[in-house]
């Protein structure tokens, strides 16, 4: 949902809140900063809670990360239930919340609306046939049924303990509608916004070798075997070609290895990257490559855009809400290494498409304000919250 209908201008005391460290440099935690100092400015009182607040000096097993959080962000809120006036908790952080308030105090406790990345749904159908392949070393049999019998139903029980929900994508936000009965006045689409300093003007006629680059966590449902593939292919036919791992949070050696000695002088792997350097990253490429197989909507994806990349991404999730192909981008079938090779060339060989497409890029990503986003995200809270009120009347 893009409008909402009239609400008054009270400030609301919100809480906005997800089960991850809460550095600024990129990620979740970034999003929830970038809405909140907005919703600041619009006069609201932001609480922020993370992982750190929650859990200090205590070591809990990853596995159980999630449920940890979840009853002491339940707890956190119920020791005080009028602190707030609102609780934006990200899936699957709401769970506990959501239970205790539509069991224990639905009267007392402030309306609770979900935030969701991305689709358990999805991440089964594509690590499933990605498993089959050999290509899903998170989805091995013990990963499935722990995936089956834990963490699929903590995202289930968020999305239907939620009172409303945001999603970034259109994906998600249909999947909230058709199989979560979250009918349109309770779960909006509100997509990402980007930071004003990655939009710096760019030279698409750049003498040297074409830089490709890729940038986030390294995960296998990425791509990165069907990049590895394409790659081989176009380090033959494009001279001095080089990808670039920017980001990706593990050693280089092990990317290296992935792609083998074949590619070691094509891969070129920064495992960390400051926030107030990835302008300058996007800067000194030619060419932004993200064909990962399930997203929600990649912040990555919008800050290249806005620094007038070409890009190349998977036509699936969040991405086609964004990317028109060959309008601001080029979009691939998922899985797909033939596809992405063929629209490495086609940028490869023409510097005037790539112009085009960056160009284009830039321009759509100058509606994607995170001031348009807040304003959203405020209208869905206050709508929210009057709802809520009058059922509790």
């Amino acid at each position: 949902m893009t409008s909402s209908p009239t609400a008054s201008s009270y400030p609301m005391r919100i809480l906005m809140s997800a089960s991850v460290p809460r550095r600024r440099e990129g990620g979740v935690a970034a999003i929830i900063y970038n809405l909140g100092v907005e919703l600041e400015k619009r006069g609201h009182q932001i609480t922020y809670v993370f992982k750190e607040d929650l859990f200090g000096e205590d070591k809990i097993s990853n596995r159980f990360n999630e449920l940890v959080f979840s009853h002491r962000l339940q707890r956190f809120v119920a020791k005080d239930p009028g602190k707030f006036s609102i609780v934006n908790l990200h899936a699957p952080s709401g769970l506990l919340y959501g239970i205790h308030r539509h069991w224990l105090g639905a009267r007392i406790l402030p309306p609770y609306v979900m935030t969701l990345h991305g689709l358990e749904e999805r991440r089964v159908h594509v690590q499933s046939r990605e498993e089959k392949k050999g290509r899903a070393w998170n989805f091995k049999l013990r990963n499935r049924l722990w995936h089956r019998l834990y963490t699929f139903p903590l995202y289930r029980g968020a999305i239907r303990t939620a009172d409303g929900a945001h999603a970034y994508s259109r994906d998600v936000w249909n999947i909230l509608q058709l199989k979560y009965n979250m009918d349109v006045d309770r779960a909006w689409y509100i997509p990402s916004g980007v930071e004003p300093r990655f939009f710096l003007p760019r030279r698409y006629d750049t003498a040297g070798p074409l830089k490709l680059l890729y940038a986030g966590t390294w995960l296998d449902q990425r791509g990165i075997y069907y990049l590895c593939d394409a790659l081989e292919v176009l380090s033959a036919k494009v001279p001095g070609i080089t990808m670039t791992f920017a980001g990706c949070h593990i050693p280089p050696e092990i990317i290296q290895q992935f792609f083998g000695p074949k590619l070691a002088s094509t891969v070129v792997v920064h495992p960390t990257v400051p926030s107030g350097q990835m302008q300058e990253l996007f800067a000194s490429h030619d060419i932004f490559l993200f064909p990962s197989l399930m997203e929600g909507l990649p912040g990555v994806l919008l800050e290249a855009m806005a620094s007038g990349m070409p890009v190349i991404t998977a036509e699936t999730c969040g991405m086609p809400d964004v990317v028109e192909d060959g309008f601001n981008g080029l979009l691939v079938p998922p899985a797909d290494a033939r596809a992405i090779e063929e629209a490495v060339l086609r940028l490869a060989n023409s510097p005037e498409l790539r112009e085009r497409l960056g160009q284009s890029a830039q321009q759509t990503m100058s509606r994607y304000t995170w001031e348009r986003s807040a304003i959203m995200l405020e209208s869905l809270f206050r709508h929210i919250i009057e709802m809520e009120g009058k059922a509790s009347a």
